[in-house]
């Protein structure tokens, strides 16, 4: 079943960037992002950390919490966060994915011929009291949190 807007946010404890677990439960009260990308340090999902942080002031601003989820470790996470200056928490959903699958962010995907599973760049807006307020499954890595700050009517 797919998710849909109003649904509750599939709650998840992942570890950060520095190994601490982050349960998404903790937040509630916050209004929270999360994006799930494919890997760190890659064309498409350098574009997105860096729009993200680039408006990271207006997000912050609004009181907004940005969580990037991909299946990189905490090394991996720590290294792309200092060489991009990313001022955000970056996620760890190792195989089989647990939390991507929970979100419809983890399937079949094509390149260059080949099939193969991975993590589908998908982002989920969580209103205050958890329940999801925005869905993209198109993504415009450039500009997604340009389009969520418009789509709130906050940018």
């Amino acid at each position: 079943m797919d998710l849909a807007i109003g649904d509750p946010a599939p709650d998840f404890t992942l570890p950060d960037q520095s190994g601490q677990p982050l349960t998404l439960s903790s937040l509630r009260g916050q209004r929270v992002v999360i994006y799930f990308y494919p890997k760190d340090d890659t064309p498409g999902c350098t574009k997105e950390a860096c729009n993200f942080r680039d408006r990271w002031s207006d997000l912050e601003a609004q009181g907004i919490r940005v969580l990037g989820i991909s299946k990189d470790g905490a090394a991996s996470h720590s290294k792309f966060i200092a060489k991009y200056t990313l001022p955000f928490t970056l996620l760890s959903d190792a195989e089989p994915c647990p939390v991507a699958t929970a979100y419809h962010s983890y399937g079949l995907k094509q390149f260059m011929g080949r099939e193969f599973m991975g993590m589908l760049r998908q982002t989920f807006v969580i209103d205050p009291e958890g329940r999801l307020e925005l869905i993209y499954a198109k993504v415009k890595a450039e500009t997604m949190a340009d389009q969520i700050l418009a789509d709130l009517g906050l940018g």
